[in-house]
């Protein structure tokens, strides 16, 4: 039951925090279709879980617990494929072929790419 209760407090708040992110750039970039709050919590996400996997690798510094609320809860409810799917489904169906494609490829490919930059600055401390 504990598990459950971590999970869903640590996606209660990486949802309002992706939230709060998606509302910040729907602000700064207004005038741009590309879905910039979902790509940069997907690549932050990335970098830290990739952080964080390599600390608790390394040097087991995090507790089952704790690390069933940093990534199945936080982090799993700040970044999310279901958005990044919807959004270029959204961007395809507006002929906005290119920022599409750019979507996906470009958050797959730097998601893997923070996710190992994180990984391997936290193995190397």
């Amino acid at each position: 039951m504990i598990e459950l209760l971590l999970v869903g407090a640590g996606g209660f708040i990486g949802s309002t925090f992706r939230y709060v992110l998606m509302q910040l750039f729907s602000n700064i970039a207004s005038n741009s279709s590309f879905p910039w709050g979902i790509f940069i919590a997907n690549i932050s996400g990335s970098l830290l879980i990739g952080l964080l996997a390599g600390l608790t690798e390394s040097r087991n510094a995090i507790n089952p617990e704790i690390r069933l609320f940093l990534f199945v809860g936080l982090l799993g409810g700040f970044t999310t494929f279901s958005s990044i799917t919807n959004d270029t489904l959204t961007l395809f169906r507006s002929s906005q072929f290119v920022l599409a494609f750019a979507n996906i490829g470009l958050t797959v490919f730097l998601g893997m790419l923070f996710v190992a930059l994180g990984y391997f600055l936290a193995r190397s401390n």
